[in-house]
């Protein structure tokens, strides 16, 4: 998932207030270091490993997921094992399922190896936290670098304004040199769930969103890519049209079936394809073969 505005969003907390995840956890810690571990035979999709002083000193390697792939158990171990020997302590994994759709078999149980009638010769455990299933408070009084999260949680529609308040009191309270930061990423987050114009609409009272040159960003470009969506959807539909009035003066009226196929094409060029092979056909069928 490298790339998206929620990866970036999510690793950017961890890196700026690593033990607040830690203390979310329960897991022990004196001290917290970050670290990008270099293994090659890995791509760069593990979210942030922490070497963390404790006793006995662990590596806590978190990820954070928005959909589901069937094999993300077996990244998780690879991670997890190249990690710790190249680092040489023993590795925590926990991953944070951000919303229903990242969750599915592969996340319910561990990874195991075996042969048909004999032991597992190779089995890997790791932690998961559904963050909807979790109660609104653990995350609103917890630390802020998990603040931004609490919007996900299980949570009503409803009482997300009152909750936007509280938080709003916490930041400016606790975190007002960070508050364009933790807002934006509190907007990033709540996409994952919400449609981005409630988002936005909730979050359009908080001051601290109005001061953010990156949240302001962000809206001009999902403005800009909204303009551009419905220039293209004009488009293909005034094809669609444009093939189904040329089409029935060549071929005769289209029926159900025509109509329906036709209707059920997206692609702009696809639709432009078949107006210009209009002229060397003789049927609606043939046209849609």
């Amino acid at each position: 998932m490298p790339g998206k505005p929620f990866d970036a969003t999510t690793k950017e907390l961890i890196r700026s207030h690593p033990k607040d995840w830690l203390e979310y956890l329960g897991l022990p810690s004196r001290s917290i270091t970050l670290t990008d571990a270099d293994v090659s035979t890995v791509s760069a999709e593990a979210d942030k490993v922490l070497v963390v002083e404790a006793d006995p000193p662990y590596i806590a390697h978190l990820e954070l997921q928005a959909k589901y792939k069937p094999d993300d158990n077996e990244r998780f171990m690879v991670y997890n094992v190249l990690v710790g020997r190249q680092l040489g302590l023993p590795v925590r994994t926990v991953v944070f399922l951000l919303r229903p759709e990242a969750d599915g078999p592969g996340m319910r149980a561990g990874l195991q190896r075996q042969f048909p009638g004999e032991p597992a010769y190779l089995q890997f455990n790791f932690r998961v936290v559904r963050v909807w299933e979790q109660p609104v408070q653990v995350f609103l009084q917890g630390g802020v670098g998990t603040l931004p999260l609490a919007p996900l949680c299980n949570i009503a529609p409803e009482a997300l304004p009152a909750l936007i308040r509280q938080m709003e009191q916490r930041i400016d309270a606790e975190a007002p040199d960070e508050a364009g930061t933790l807002w934006t990423s509190t907007y990033i987050l709540m996409g994952l769930r919400y449609p981005r114009e409630f988002a936005a609409q909730l979050l359009k009272g908080v001051r601290a969103m109005k001061e953010s040159v990156t949240y302001q960003a962000i809206l001009e470009e999902g403005e800009a890519k909204g303009r551009e969506e419905g220039r293209v959807e004009g488009r293909v539909e005034g094809e669609r049209n444009l093939l189904l009035r040329l089409g029935g003066k060549r071929f005769g009226p289209p029926d159900v079936r025509t109509v329906a196929a036709i209707q059920a094409i997206t692609s702009l060029e696809h639709l432009e394809q078949l107006g210009e092979r209009m002229l060397e056909v003789e049927s609606w069928a043939e046209l849609l073969q």
